[in-house]
């Protein structure tokens, strides 16, 4: 694959105007923008991975949340399945940016459940839960947003997305 002009997808400026600038193709970031992404994805996939751990072990608060919501078991189990898949597809930079979109709407879903049935305060812990997937939620879309180059044309051009490139 050829390079294109040298700019950074996330801004449009020319990467020799930007000081970290090295030459890259088209659809890599501009080093600022890479490290800023990277820092949100690690961000977003060691909250992810963390909570692993009390989904998997069937952990009090888990079966609480779950129980209440109406899914548990099978509801702890498949979003601690679909939570370890984004974290992974986060970490991994050429899919980083479906890791992102994965991360997201898990979270929006959360936080849907947060806000109508669970309450932002669950079990006396302060509200961390739900700051944790709002957390992950703006993580996963900055993440997405500044890779969205890695988008495949046609889901860009199907969404109507293609504009903002």
């Amino acid at each position: 694959m050829a390079c294109k002009e040298l700019e950074c997808p996330a801004t449009d400026l020319p990467m020799t105007s930007l000081p970290e600038s090295r030459p890259v193709c088209s659809a890599a970031l501009c080093l600022r923008h890479e490290m800023v992404s990277w820092a949100f994805q690690v961000v977003a996939a060691a909250i992810l991975l963390q909570t692993l751990f009390f989904k998997f072990t069937g952990a009090p608060e888990s079966r609480f949340i779950f129980t209440t919501l109406g899914i548990e078991p099978w509801g702890r189990i498949g979003t601690g399945v679909a939570e370890l898949i984004a974290a992974g597809l986060l970490l991994y930079r050429p899919w980083s940016v479906f890791g992102g979109l994965m991360a997201s709407g898990l979270m929006a879903g959360a936080i849907f459940s947060h806000l109508t049935r669970l309450g932002i305060e669950v079990q006396g812990d302060g509200g961390l839960l739900f700051g944790l997937a709002v957390t992950v939620f703006g993580s996963g879309l900055i993440v997405a947003w500044l890779r969205r180059q890695q988008l495949p044309a046609w889901i860009l051009a199907r969404v109507g997305a293609d504009r903002f490139l």
